[in-house]
């Protein structure tokens, strides 16, 4: 149940829109506060007047008799029998006794820092929702929005384009699944114009986008509407395009006036058996050890900036076309390829020589 609404709207909704979607997710259903008299079981009591992660809303629901605390040691939801569910909403918005409180767990923000889906150790948003903070708010949701472990154009170059991008699009009601299905279209047209040989249009579609595959996965996170369909479809396409660039690029490199690739065939095999092998390797580690490889240690997510997955080669394969030399840049990728490939498989290795129960996130620590 949702208590004390805020004054301000974040991505468009008001923090009881935002609570109500966070509800849904997590299984909770909103109940109005005249079948608190009468309730049975649990009830999850949460003040719409603060911005929650959903993490925490989650970790709520999952703990009876809990109270969740904010930054100032201030009550701010519950979860407790429908029994005291009345007098509890009424201690936290501040028109009851507070000794209805006493005997909560007291549930600390800070002790879910860590967060697997995203690789990264960041304390969970928890901020007082007004007028004067909501632009301070959207810049604290889109930064959790981001993974901690990326590649570097991701992590270092999108972040600002793409909040703005990303509030546009949330105040237009444009859809995560809609900004997926515009990358997927420049997709294709990369595939055509690198075919084709029109490497500088290619790339520039290309980085489209790459730039709209940020978009999608902050807008679905801070807006609350991912869904098992957008997910399949956008870590599909990531997944699955790649290696079709790479061999358009290929063919317009060995159909231009370029001087032959030499050993062409066998640098085509090594991108294209490359990229495959290195994301087999990854998976081998993630089901062997329960994490991604690139959250194991400070070197593995560094490592993971460069990696030679879709981003760090169209660095390569740009700046050889600006160079005039795409087919420079082809043979330099399939190089990089075959280096990240090792790089893997002595991460993997490694991991298997570990002492048991070893192999832990150092961000989780």
């Amino acid at each position: 149940m949702t208590l004390a609404a805020g004054d301000g709207r974040i991505w468009g909704m008001t923090g009881t829109e935002r609570l109500q979607r966070i509800f849904r997710r997590v299984g909770l259903r909103d109940v109005a506060r005249d079948s608190l008299a009468t309730g049975a079981g649990g009830v999850v009591l949460v003040r719409a007047d603060w911005v929650y992660d959903e993490s925490l809303i989650a970790a709520l629901a999952k703990r009876p008799d809990a109270l969740l605390i904010g930054p100032a040691g201030e009550p701010l939801a519950a979860h407790v029998a429908g029994t005291v569910a009345a007098q509890v909403a009424d201690a936290l918005e501040g028109r009851g006794d507070s000794a209805a409180l006493a005997g909560l767990e007291r549930l600390d923000p800070a002790a879910l820092a860590y967060n697997q889906a995203l690789r990264k150790r960041e304390p969970p948003v928890l901020e007082h929702l007004s007028p004067a903070t909501v632009r301070q708010v959207e810049a604290r949701l889109f930064k959790g929005s981001y993974k901690g472990v990326t590649d570097l154009v991701t992590k270092h170059v999108w972040p600002v384009p793409a909040r703005i991008v990303t509030r546009w699009c949330a105040l237009a009601g444009i859809t995560p699944n809609q900004v997926t299905f515009a990358g997927f279209v420049l997709v294709i047209a990369a595939f055509v114009l690198f075919w084709q040989g029109h490497f500088a249009a290619g790339l520039v579609c290309g980085w489209i986008m790459t730039f709209l595959d940020t978009v999608d996965g902050k807008l679905a996170r801070v807006t609350l509407t991912s869904s098992k369909w957008g997910n399949i479809f956008d870590h599909g396409i990531d997944l699955v395009h790649p290696p079709f660039w790479w061999w358009a690029w290929y063919v317009g490199v060995q159909n231009g006036p370029y001087p032959p690739l030499p050993y062409g065939e066998l640098m085509l095999g090594v991108v294209i058996v490359g990229y495959v092998a290195q994301r087999v390797v990854e998976g081998i580690f993630m089901r062997m050890f329960d994490m991604h490889v690139h959250a194991w240690r400070p070197f593995d997510s560094w490592f993971r900036e460069i990696t030679a997955r879709r981003n760090p080669n169209l660095i390569l394969l740009t700046g050889c076309a600006l160079l005039g030399r795409p087919d420079v840049g082809f043979a330099a990728m399939a190089l990089w390829t075959a280096l990240s490939f090792l790089v893997h498989v002595a991460q993997l290795v490694q991991a298997m020589a570990a002492p048991r129960g070893s192999v832990v996130s150092w961000l989780s620590r």
